[in-house]
């Protein structure tokens, strides 16, 4: 059975994730941040639950140091600062910390065992890799950040046979994203740029991470996917 481990993966997008790939083949690491975080996730057939915080190197090599064979790094961990908390340096600090840092924290720590395996990895960027937001700087140059992380790596790991790759979602109906979701005029706003004319479900992304993971991806590295209904396109 393939081996996955991903960040921030007992929420929101990382659990769909999870919960997809555990369905097709892979036994799944799913990390949470805190002990709360796992107990509200449960058990779940081919998945196991494990305490990370990407931001510390201890936690990170606690979590990486006995996984000698690893086929797929997803990593979901991710904030966004709300109440301009980003236009604060601290707030912009940590957002930074965790969304571009942490992936290449983790990218690092994985690399010896993906190495090992062929594996590969699938980041986490964002529409916002690709333009700009007036109510959140941080989060959006920490995914273009990872963009650009993305590629850069996929050009270094090449030779080692991994390939690296991203997802860009769009708006997805998650925890984070409810305050928008029950608010009709932000909703009607951002239904009315999206062709798909929906919210976005985890499971939309989850088999494009399957995908970019599998041998029918194996000539693509350094991609960024958006995953949006067609939000980008507008």
């Amino acid at each position: 059975m393939k081996q996955a481990l991903i960040t921030g993966g007992t929420g929101g997008i990382g659990a769909g994730i999870g919960h997809f790939l555990a369905k097709n083949g892979y036994h799944v690491t799913a990390c949470g941040l805190t002990d709360a975080d796992i107990s509200a996730f449960g058990t779940h057939e081919n998945i196991t639950t494990q305490k990370l915080d990407v931001t510390d190197a201890a936690s990170v090599d606690a979590v990486m140091k006995p996984i000698t064979h690893l086929d797929l790094l997803v990593n979901c961990a991710g904030i966004i600062q709300r109440n301009n908390a980003e236009f604060e340096i601290e707030g912009f600090r940590k957002t930074i910390e965790v969304n571009l840092n942490g992936s290449m924290r983790m990218c690092l720590a994985a690399h010896a065992a993906l190495k090992a395996a062929g594996g590969s990895i699938v980041n986490t960027a964002s529409m916002l890799s690709f333009f700009g937001s007036p109510y959140a700087p941080a989060y959006a140059a920490s995914k273009g950040g990872v963009a650009q992380l993305t590629k850069s790596l996929a050009a270094a790991w090449a030779a080692d046979g991994i390939r690296v790759n991203a997802i860009a979602p769009g708006w997805i109906a998650t925890d984070l994203t409810r305050a928008l979701q029950e608010d009709e005029a932000r909703t009607q706003a951002i239904l009315s740029r999206t062709p798909i004319k929906r919210w976005g479900q985890p499971d939309d992304l989850a088999g494009v991470v399957a995908f970019l993971a599998s041998d029918a991806a194996k000539f693509v590295t350094g991609v960024v996917m958006p995953i949006d209904g067609g939000y980008l396109t507008l």
